[in-house]
């Protein structure tokens, strides 16, 4: 079972459609044991530390929280980051746009430069920007102290099916092209992110790509500015050590048979980066999803394709496409459909 399938999935990702039909293997809830379980942690929104639990809203008790709590860095949780009256248009004309199948009983909206990330190669031909009606999003970022001068180069829109028992498999997005700072919009209803320690090799996920830029965030929690990342570059260059911030396991006390579970309430924003985003996979439980839930996902570019980089040229390609916004109505033709 592992070419792809009507449903959407290929390789060992399944639903419930697939594994009904074909005999597919139900790998979505066995890459975490029970004894991974019983050292789960919550991370709290409003006291931003994690507390021994499981359950995913077990962290509305604040801030009566009981056990010792740990800190987890590279989190950041901002709920209401829009309006349930903003989420019900956006909603509405989310659902105007056909919608792929994707893998493991997902749907997808996917905006942004085509890449290969096995021969690092990126295309733009076909990225003309996003659909008008999510800018005020990008637009709202600017409120966010973590996010100053993010310029997202891909949104990538997420609707997990509940009756195909969506999931996503643990991963680290890809650290060749996409950026360190990763934020997520949750819509319909609550789920969580569960975290695990990544311990495989560099190699996977482009993670050795780390090690030829520098982090855009300061172990203080700060944007550095541009001048800063390009003298780390300058550096560099010059054979000198490029300075990465980094945090260990003696800082954050969180060992690598824990688990961190991250809530993404409805209306919310999810932001990871640091250490949270290249030394931890994260991945979504089929047991996670209790609802039609839909998430936006943006990314940024690497310091090394940003204009302060020593690959601005095909990065500023990028981001100039980053910048458009279409009207999804006109490029439909549903401002007509009355009329068919």
């Amino acid at each position: 079972m592992f070419h792809p399938r009507p449903c959407g999935c290929k390789g060992q990702r399944t639903c419930l459609v697939c594994e009904k039909e074909f005999g597919a293997f139900n790998l979505a809830e066995s890459w975490l044991s029970e004894d991974n379980k019983k050292q789960s942690y919550i991370f709290c929104p409003l006291c931003e530390l994690a507390w021994p639990g499981w359950e995913s809203d077990s962290w509305k008790v604040h801030p009566n929280h009981e056990g010792e709590s740990l800190k987890f860095p590279g989190v950041k949780v901002i709920l209401n980051f829009i309006s349930e009256e903003e989420e019900k248009k956006l909603m509405t004309q989310i659902d105007e746009i056909p919608w792929d199948l994707s893998q493991s009983g997902r749907k997808k909206q996917n905006y942004g430069p085509k890449c290969n990330f096995k021969k690092q190669r990126v295309r733009t031909e076909n990225f003309c920007g996003y659909p008008a009606f999510t800018k005020f999003i990008q637009d709202r970022f600017s409120s966010v102290d973590i996010l100053e001068r993010f310029q997202t180069v891909e949104q990538c829109a997420l609707d997990y099916c509940v009756e195909r028992g969506a999931s996503i498999d643990p991963h680290i997005d890809d650290c060749w092209i996409w950026g360190e700072r990763i934020p997520t919009v949750s819509m319909l209803s609550d789920s969580v992110l569960t975290m695990r320690k990544f311990v495989a090799c560099e190699n996977k996920y482009n993670l050795m790509e780390r090690k030829f830029y520098p982090s855009v965030i300061t172990m203080q929690g700060t944007v550095k500015e541009d001048s800063d990342i390009a003298e780390s570059f300058k550096r560099h260059s010059q054979n000198m050590d490029l300075e990465i911030d980094t945090h260990n396991d003696k800082e954050s006390h969180v060992g690598s048979q824990m688990i961190v579970r991250l809530p993404m309430p409805r209306c919310s924003l999810l932001i990871f980066y640091g250490p949270a985003r290249y030394e931890w996979e994260h991945g979504i439980l089929r047991q996670d999803i209790k609802g039609r839930r839909v998430c936006i996902t943006y990314r940024e570019l690497t310091p090394t394709y940003l204009p302060c980089g020593p690959q601005s040229e095909i990065g500023k390609e990028i981001l100039e496409a980053g910048k458009k916004f279409w009207d999804h109505r006109k490029f439909y033709n549903l401002d007509n459909s009355d009329g068919m």
